[in-house]
């Protein structure tokens, strides 16, 4: 069994007097020596007052704030596994979700209240409100259970955390519709921790935005958890508003940022896009989704490489990622294993295809979930008796050993006999200089089987004509691959990550 140690323990003698979260929607700042002694008083506070028992699961329905990694690392000392959720879903979305976890405490913020009432109105739930930074705690909130925790009796766990033990859940965004459990564990977050930290030079002098929503995979691990191991510092915004992250990025301290492409989209067209110096930030990370050409070429103009990426929440997420020279080089690509991962390429009988073709991709290493939560027909389908895991993912590999990720194989449509990836589609679309993004599904016809239908957003101030779209796609792609409709949208149904539900798009034919 491998052990990894108590985080905010050892970060406190390390550098306690470090700011490790600042909220900016309050001023709330946090030391590592404050967020350990917090930790510590909450651990108390579920094994006591709430009754957990090691291996227990706690439900947190919040948006973004310096509680949230105050109590994820309580649960990680007191062995209870908590499990963030999507506060976007409806109340009859989320009560399977707690049936399926058998959650019956649940932690949630104001904004979150109302839905975690009327959850609690069809079920035996015990609720502990959150509240914000200044407020005066109720009896039974988070504020007063860690008020009359005696530090004392905190749960003793100096023998170590057993690498494999699962830390905390996360439900995947179901772009399928069907979200599954993915267990994450104290040694995916270490394995997370170094493959983040040597891509993007963490250090104790670090410090970077969090605003990706905390009940997925980038607002936790990319890069908030990675520098808090590191002893840097988390701007904790209440969520993506594009205003309040121009103002941080304008403060000057940030160093990193990890974003996801509909981030870099409504940053492009952000007003004071083109005032603010960026040169300061060294390392700008995006993933979640295929970042388009256009995007790249844009930032660049201002003296910014993009690092794209590749990852799932089952991943731990970070497994690929570009060099400083794939960031020039490789526009497109999503780099390199980094050094805690592996992946392969396979056709569909498993076998390894050639360079330059492509099939499906596989990872394996330290960072891979052992599995989702009580789904072992998932989990018999997805992961291999040897240690690799189904992706999904279509890619191919070039000469030089960079990835690329081709699309999803559930994206894929067949058109007169040819297979279309919506993804190469998309890429091209964005370009046009009427659309701000694309999205592409197949649609049944009687002819072809299927073809292509373009879902795209105007640019501010454009007005997309299909006739004039369609032609730009005629002088860019084979014939097969042209769209045969196009449907103007104000925005799309996306996840957390900012991922298209294209399943949605095509069910509700839009």
């Amino acid at each position: 069994m491998s052990l990894i140690f108590d985080i905010t323990k050892r970060r406190t003698a390390l550098n306690g007097d470090g700011l490790v979260l600042r909220e900016v929607a309050t001023g709330q700042e946090i030391t590592y020596s404050e967020l350990n002694t917090r930790a510590d008083l909450f651990a108390v506070a579920l094994r006591g007052a709430l009754g957990r028992a090691q291996g227990d699961r706690v439900g947190i329905l919040t948006h973004n704030n310096a509680a949230f990694f105050e109590i994820l690392f309580a649960c990680g000392k007191a062995g209870v596994i908590l499990v963030p959720l999507n506060w976007r879903l409806t109340p009859s979305e989320l009560a399977p979700l707690l049936e399926d976890a058998g959650i019956d405490v649940l932690l949630h913020d104001h904004n979150c209240a109302e839905l975690s009432h009327s959850l609690a109105a069809s079920r035996d739930l015990q609720l502990v409100p959150i509240h914000t930074h200044g407020d005066a705690p109720t009896p039974g909130s988070y504020q007063a259970l860690m008020a009359e925790a005696d530090p004392a009796h905190a749960p003793v766990r100096d023998d170590g955390w057993a690498a494999e033990d699962t830390w905390y859940m996360l439900y995947t965004s179901g772009t399928t519709g069907i979200p599954k459990a993915v267990r994450q564990t104290f040694g995916m977050a270490m394995a997370n921790y170094v493959n983040v930290t040597q891509t993007f030079g963490l250090s104790v002098t670090s410090r970077s935005p969090n605003f990706l929503p905390l009940f997925h995979t980038a607002g936790v691990n990319l890069h908030s958890m990675p520098i808090l191991i590191s002893g840097g510092t988390v701007d904790v915004l209440p969520g993506f508003d594009p205003d309040m992250f121009m103002a941080v990025l304008a403060e000057g301290k940030t160093t990193t940022i990890f974003a996801v492409p509909a981030v870099y989209q409504a940053l492009r067209v952000h007003p004071k896009f083109e005032e603010i110096d960026f040169g300061d930030i060294p390392y700008w990370g995006s993933g979640g989704a295929a970042l388009p050409d256009a995007v790249v070429e844009l930032f660049r103009s201002k003296g910014i490489n993009i690092y794209q990426g590749w990852g799932m929440t089952e991943t731990g997420p970070a497994i690929l990622f570009q060099t400083d020279d794939d960031a020039t080089r490789k526009i497109g690509s999503v780099g390199r294993p980094l050094l805690l991962g592996d992946v392969k390429i396979v056709d569909d009988q498993g076998r390894d295809v050639p360079v330059g073709e492509a099939g499906e991709l596989l990872a394996r290493g330290p960072l891979i979930t052992p599995g989702y939560w009580n789904r072992p027909e998932a989990n018999a389908k997805t992961f291999t008796e040897d240690g690799w895991m189904h992706t999904g993912d279509v890619a191919r590999c070039d000469e030089d050993g960079c990835y690329f990720l081709v699309d999803r194989i559930k994206d894929m449509y067949i058109s007169g006999a040819e297979n279309v990836y919506p993804a190469e589609i998309e890429n091209v679309l964005a370009g046009h200089p009427d659309i701000l993004e694309a999205a592409v599904v197949g649609v049944d016809d009687t002819t072809w089987g299927e073809v292509g239908c373009a879902f795209v957003m105007a640019r501010p101030g454009h007005t997309p004509d299909e006739a004039d779209v369609l032609a730009y796609c005629r002088e860019r792609l084979a014939g097969y691959k042209i769209p045969k409709s196009m449907r103007v949208l104000d925005d799309f149904p996306r996840t957390a990550a900012g991922k298209v539900r294209k399943h949605i798009l095509k069910a509700e034919n839009l």
